[in-house]
């Protein structure tokens, strides 16, 4: 089993895919620790595709994380289901705000080690703006049209409990 997980920042992607991984004992890759090293610095562009393209060579897998430029269609082409996070800008705040204060100061399991969790301006930009252009937003409608039999869309805390359920 392959699964892409995609979505907007603070939609519960890595808690998800976390979940996910522990229930189907499949190989997890966080690419937010594969973009950053420690102290929140960029990896080198080589190594970075080294690190993604070594871990689809695996048969079962689970990716959380967007970042077109890491072998984006072959793993969506590749994987057996797509789940794509689409929260509400305020609804993903907020979850993003709870993600802070459980982790200040610490690094979260989803990030390279040495990265403390930060809330800073410029990622609540992120979160509200930024991550969410109509390029994104096409980008997510062109998954859906491509692959609609294996995209599963969740919008909402309401229909995130509900696969968990499911899959429960």
């Amino acid at each position: 089993m392959k699964i892409q997980i995609v979505g907007y920042s603070g939609s519960g992607k890595s808690t998800l895919a976390s979940y996910l991984a522990e229930q189907k004992k499949l190989p997890l890759l966080f690419l937010d620790s594969v973009q950053f090293t420690q102290n929140w610095q960029e990896r080198d562009f080589a190594e970075k595709e080294e690190l993604v393209q070594t871990f689809l060579q695996q048969s079962a897998w689970i990716i959380d994380g967007n970042y077109q430029t890491l072998f984006f269609e072959e793993r969506i082409a590749a994987a057996d289901q797509i789940i794509i996070m689409t929260f509400s800008r305020f609804a993903a705040l907020w979850r993003v705000f709870k993600r802070y204060l459980t982790y200040r100061g610490k690094t979260r399991p989803s990030m390279a080690e040495g990265n403390p969790e930060k809330l800073d301006w410029d990622f609540i930009w992120w979160v509200l703006y930024q991550g969410r252009t109509k390029e994104r937003r096409q980008m997510f409608t062109d998954i859906q049209q491509g692959y609609p039999q294996k995209v599963v869309l969740i919008k909402n805390q309401k229909q995130l409990d509900a696969f968990y359920q499911k899959i429960s």
